[in-house]
């Protein structure tokens, strides 16, 4: 189930921002539109080609806090998003999702202090908490991430996660693999920034590549991700020796 089909660019970009240095928002200005084809894709490339600007502007132009949450959270610790989403249009599907949550491994510490906050608000509703599995700051970060998807993730759902890989050990990433493959087969779409080989092998996801040049598609095992970490994994001492500039490696 796709929720959002496209990502639409309209108006101008705020003269003298930073995002317009950005490869991907440069792209998308010039081509005016990323049609996404899957239920899972995947934004990959090197840090400052734009994945996590682009990512929070597609969630901020769906709803979401730009801290992370649900369109219902609306904390905010530090105003850091950019001008970017109020620059796109979605293009969204026949059937709207029932259900979603923007997902950020570097801010859900941000998340589960606002999920505690509002449990200690007396209004005789149940514990906000208890959808996530209990206190999120009772678990490690890996744990706690990999409890928000398995307990307030619901299905029938649109979730935007950046970077799940940072809160993840490789185990816990297959343990994700798992845990999407169940929600898209209960009609979720999943768009996500990341540098993990382990995710990004999701099958028949669509692999996005930003680079300089902008955005394009890439076959999984064309991925600099991909290629880097199975010449390491195969000849670790050769790796390193380049690395470290011994020729006897």
């Amino acid at each position: 189930m796709k929720y959002i089909e496209s990502v639409k660019f309209r108006g101008e970009l705020p003269e003298n921002s930073y995002i317009n240095d950005i490869p991907a928002v440069e792209w998308l200005a010039e081509r005016g539109e990323l049609e996404l084809h899957s239920e899972v894709t995947f934004f990959v490339g090197e840090n400052g080609t734009g994945k996590s600007t682009l990512l929070e502007a597609i969630a901020l132009a769906a709803g979401f806090n730009a801290e992370g949450g649900s369109r219902n959270f609306s904390f905010s610790t530090r105003d850091t998003h950019s001008d970017l989403y109020d620059n796109i249009t979605l293009s969204r599907g026949i059937i709207r999702h029932k259900d979603g949550f923007f997902l950020r491994a570097e801010s859900l510490y941000n998340s589960a202090t606002y999920i505690d906050e509002l449990d200690e608000i007396p209004c005789g509703a149940p514990s906000i908490s208890e959808s996530f599995g209990g206190s999120l700051h009772m678990r490690s970060h890996g744990e706690s991430f990999i409890a928000t998807v398995r307990n307030r993730f619901f299905g029938n759902g649109l979730y935007i996660l950046d970077e799940p890989e940072a809160a993840l050990s490789p185990a816990r990433q297959l343990t994700m693999l798992g845990l999407i493959k169940s929600l898209v087969d209960d009609n979720s779409q999943f768009i996500i920034a990341t540098h993990s080989p382990i995710l990004m092998s999701y099958p028949n996801a669509e692999i996005l590549r930003f680079s300089e040049d902008g955005i394009c598609p890439v076959a999984y095992k064309q991925t600099e991700h991909y290629q880097i970490t199975k010449q390491f994994l195969d000849n670790p001492e050769r790796m390193l020796g380049m690395i470290f500039g011994e020729n006897n490696c």
